[in-house]
């Protein structure tokens, strides 16, 4: 039997957990956005980095964690922590967390210290815009957007600021290297992120 949502209603994570087809989807606001298989080129710049990060984390006996999607980051206002209450739910393609303490079974539980999303032509303005947007206001310290083309790549770093805010994002194309503000003393080769 079809699960059958109403996709201008607001859910809850609650909702979220007893939806057990086969489908992806995430909340942003308690509004559900579906979401498809990730591009042979998105997969593999998402493992390359992700490895990246574990790699150098590893080396430096680091406390920060580094997930891939799906892995649920739940993003809840107000520090609320019940099922029914939380209202935004994603799974970005990297995260790292650092305080140990957002861990949990069901994936993270608050804001985690970077987030990496890889763009394809269908996410992009989803990632640029609404994400954007949830990652700024739920505090979200980095967020590197990746749109990795056949020889070249474009990368777009947002750092939070004081007043909350992400400053105007860097931009880094092939032939750079990019300082991973979560993790001193990391810096990552964009060109091993070109779509070869």
């Amino acid at each position: 039997m079809e699960l059958t949502l109403d996709m201008n209603r607001q859910y809850t994570y609650a909702d979220y957990l007893q939806w057990l087809d086969d489908k992806r989807r995430e909340l942003i606001n308690g509004f559900i956005r579906i979401m498809s298989s990730p591009a042979t080129t998105h997969a593999r710049v998402t493992i390359d980095l992700s490895t990246t990060l574990y790699n150098f984390i590893k080396r430096h006996s680091g406390k920060c964690k580094v997930f891939a999607a799906p892995f649920d980051v739940r993003l809840p206002k107000n520090g609320e922590k019940d099922d029914n209450k939380i209202f935004s739910v994603v799974q970005p393609d990297i995260v790292v967390v650092c305080d140990p303490s957002k861990i949990d079974e069901k994936g993270c539980l608050g804001a985690p210290d970077m987030v990496v999303e890889v763009l394809s032509p269908d996410t992009r303005k989803y990632d640029l815009n609404d994400k954007f947007n949830l990652y700024e206001a739920s505090g979200v310290k980095e967020y590197w957007t990746v749109e990795p083309f056949e020889k070249d790549v474009i990368v777009i770093v947002f750092l939070l600021q004081e007043d909350g805010r992400y400053a105007e994002g860097v931009i880094y194309r092939s032939g750079t290297k990019i300082p991973v503000q979560t993790l001193p003393g990391l810096e990552v080769d964009t060109d091993e992120l070109v779509a070869l």
